[in-house]
């Protein structure tokens, strides 16, 4: 047995080994353990193989998991893993297998190049949107101050978004070429961790300031002979409010590990959207409790309120005058686009939770698309849907236009040849 070189215990019903089972097999260097219904692995159980370079423990889940489990394997050159998180705890090997999760390769924290160049484009364009918006709202003054603040609110919990995609390209540029040596030690950083809040807290708070702001309308339009407004101190109230809870929502997984394990260090992107084996009930309850708890039910008061504004506008619209009845048309084309974005956005998201919950195995790339490119849709459509494409807006920009073009002395026709129309 001491010159044993290959050992292949596969495919059987192992569910432990011994700590001392394979204490004479100094001289080994290929062993397979795959397929065993394995329950637990000692840290220390590998410590003997110094002349190991090989060894297998496929589909073989592995919940004590450590980079102590492999410090001694000097010699490993070849591993093979269930999982390509497993990776992460042997950053000395030369190649492991699996080689990608679909987020993350072997070499880079983004697995692809598409990606790796457009977190930087929607990154972009979301802080570029958004900032623009805000010095617009802030520069024109408006009747409706309480709702410019909403406006201008929702426009810094957006561009969160775009400073969260910003750290993501900024890490796996950091990374680039030896993502596995660190992939480990990044997500379970302070790093990590902060911008899987700042996420969090951008898409919380984006869902309730937008389910806030439509509830908002749908009393104005449905109810418009009910004093339903709130003033400028009661908007500043609850929007504070807003903030303070998606803060709350935020940062609570990091309060409790003992609960919430390392919840934003699921992946290499730092967010909570899938679910599975390793993740602690705690986690998982509280997942399911923000995804399909308060943002769904957000998001069915969205739409119900949409509809609804939709089918009052379309009663007024039947008796109306033809110039009423286009603006009306013109309204009830911004709900429809407003409550399409959202169902973009969020049915995605409740459709992967859900599979994910099922135990239902979702590729990682499809989870990387939806966090890159999907989950920032708002983020990004936000700024055009409630501002640039606001009849009320455009009126007070083309305004302020003219105002600058007489003080330039420029002619007004300029302005007045401009179009607006934008949907």
């Amino acid at each position: 047995m001491p010159n044993l070189i290959d050992l292949d215990i596969s495919v059987n019903k192992f569910e432990e080994f011994s700590s001392t089972m394979f204490r004479n097999l100094l001289n080994l260097k290929q062993l397979n353990i795959s397929n065993n219904p394995l329950t637990h692995i000692y840290e220390d159980q590998f410590d003997m193989f110094v002349n190991l370079q090989s060894l297998s423990i496929e589909e073989v889940e592995i919940p004590n998991i450590s980079i102590q489990m492999f410090r001694s394997l000097s010699n490993l050159s070849h591993i093979y893993f269930k999982k390509f998180e497993y990776c992460g705890y042997s950053p000395n090997v030369r190649s492991c297998k699996p080689n990608t999760d679909g987020i993350s390769t072997f070499e880079n924290l983004l697995a692809n190049i598409i990606l790796r160049v457009f977190v930087w484009v929607v990154a972009f364009i979301i802080c570029f949107g958004n900032i623009f918006v805000i010095c617009l709202r802030s520069c024109i003054a408006s009747e409706n101050q309480h709702h410019t603040m909403s406006i201008i609110s929702l426009c810094c919990a957006d561009c969160l978004m775009g400073v969260y995609l910003f750290f993501i390209g900024a890490f796996d540029i950091k990374y680039c070429g030896e993502y596995n040596r660190h992939a480990q030690l990044w997500m379970e950083s302070l790093q990590c961790q902060l911008i899987g809040c700042l996420a969090m807290l951008s898409t919380e708070v984006s869902v309730m300031l937008l389910t806030y702001m439509t509830l908002e309308k749908y009393l104005c339009i449905v109810f418009p002979f009910h004093n339903y407004r709130a003033g400028r101190k009661q908007t500043l109230c609850y929007l504070i409010f807003i903030w303070v809870l998606g803060f709350i929502i935020a940062v609570i997984p990091l309060w409790d590990k003992q609960t919430f394990g390392n919840y934003y260090g699921r992946n290499g992107v730092c967010f909570p959207l899938h679910s599975d084996e390793m993740e602690k009930p705690g986690a998982r309850c509280y997942s399911t409790g923000i995804f399909l708890g308060l943002n769904l039910f957000a998001f069915i008061m969205i739409v119900f309120s949409y509809t609804s504004m939709f089918y009052s506008v379309q009663k007024t619209a039947k008796t109306a005058r033809q110039s009423v009845y286009n603006k009306e048309v013109s309204i009830a084309k911004r709900f429809f686009f407003i409550v399409f974005t959202d169902a973009m956005c969020w049915t995605p998201i409740f459709i992967l939770k859900i599979l994910s919950l099922l135990r239902v195995e979702i590729a990682g790339t499809i989870i990387l698309w939806v966090v890159i490119f999907i989950l920032p849709i708002n983020s990004a459509l936000n700024p055009i849907l409630y501002t640039i494409t606001a009849s009320s807006f455009q009126e007070k920009l083309k305004l302020c236009l003219k105002a600058k073009c007489k003080q330039a002395g420029l002619r007004e026709t300029v302005i007045d040849t401009m179009s607006w129309d934008f949907l």
